[in-house]
């Protein structure tokens, strides 16, 4: 019997110190990956979330994919990271109308899959006003993620909502109960214990969310930090945050999870074919620099740290792995 298999991905803006696209693309070259999730970009103007490129500069960035050898698993979207309602609650984060956001932002996002070939858009699942009860606002936040997952459907993508804190979405409880009840093929959830962990959950309890998330889960983000201190159900100062470390080392428990995951991978291998996805992905995000509302830093040597260690914890479980070897630098060099 063959080894279960996942495909090694990344945000390649953290192993980037200012986000070029030669920075980013040489550094994920040099470690030896295929795929990565795209974010943030200096494709020649400055810094941009690719939600906001121009199509010159959409053709230089697949130009260089190109020339480096990498493909996109997903894109890293903002997609579901406004606010739910129109009220002043004392965050920075923006408001934007649902009827102009589905009609705009969400179609965007399938155009820029589609352009990059990828059939993937990592989400999120909006923001309730901070202080507010999370319950009241389930129900609308559940009507207008299966929106967006049916218009990714229509445009033959899947929309993956992320756990993540002060969200609707902020765990595995929730999350499962809006992937029940939206029902839609076109959705899936993504993991992250590191995020589990910045709110104060504990390695069992983390391994706990895994399990629930896993009638719907789609792929897993890695990411990890120690000793957090909020407590579950606080809101979570996510620019203060400063532990994150590789995921052999945190509290989220990935080799627990990942004796798991081995198991598994090959039900969930036959989900994600089902929606034209080549794999499984494991989505690197380390943030061993420094992590944020919107992103996160790792740099080049930070993010071959993070590598390594998410290696070894595959290696632990039995979980295969490509990296680019002779072979591939055959094939390029055309000789």
């Amino acid at each position: 019997m063959s080894q279960p298999s996942i495909l090694l991905s990344g945000f390649a803006d953290e192993a980037a110190n200012q986000k070029t696209l030669d920075q980013q693309f040489s550094a994920f070259a040099a470690l030896g990956m295929r795929y990565f999730s795209i974010r943030f970009v200096d494709a020649g103007s400055g810094i941009k979330n690719v939600m906001t490129l121009s199509d010159a500069e959409l053709e230089i960035v697949k130009e260089k994919m190109d020339e480096y050898g990498l493909l996109v698993s997903s894109i890293g979207s903002p997609i579901g990271k406004v606010k739910l309602c129109d009220v002043e609650d004392g965050t920075k984060t923006p408001y934007r109308p649902f009827a102009s956001y589905i009609k705009d932002e969400v179609p965007r996002a399938c155009e820029l899959a589609n352009f990059f070939n990828c059939k993937l858009i990592r989400g999120f699942s909006f923001y309730h006003p901070k202080g507010s009860n999370l319950e009241d606002h389930v129900n609308q936040a559940t009507e207008q993620v299966g929106q967006i997952a049916e218009i990714c459907d229509q445009h033959g993508l899947t929309y993956g909502l992320e756990v993540e804190a002060n969200l609707v979405g902020q765990n595995a409880e929730v999350l499962a109960a809006m992937h029940r009840d939206i029902n839609h093929e076109a959705l899936v959830l993504i993991f992250d214990g590191g995020n589990l962990v910045t709110m104060g959950y504990s390695s069992e309890e983390v391994f706990e969310q895994y399990k629930l998330m896993k009638p719907g889960l789609g792929w897993l983000h890695i990411k990890d930090f120690l000793k957090p201190t909020t407590t579950k159900g606080e809101h979570v100062d996510e620019d203060a945050l400063k532990h994150f470390v590789p995921a052999d080392i945190g509290d989220s428990g990935h080799r627990e999870i990942f004796q798991d995951l081995a198991t598994f991978l090959p039900e969930l291998e036959s989900r994600m074919s089902a929606r034209g996805v080549p794999g499984v992905f494991l989505d690197l995000e380390p943030h061993v620099k420094g992590g944020g509302q919107f992103g996160g830093f790792s740099g080049p040597d930070g993010f071959g740290v993070a590598l390594r260690a998410l290696c070894r914890v595959c290696d632990s479980a039995g979980i295969n792995y490509q990296l680019r070897n002779f072979a591939d630098i055959q094939d390029s060099r055309g000789f």
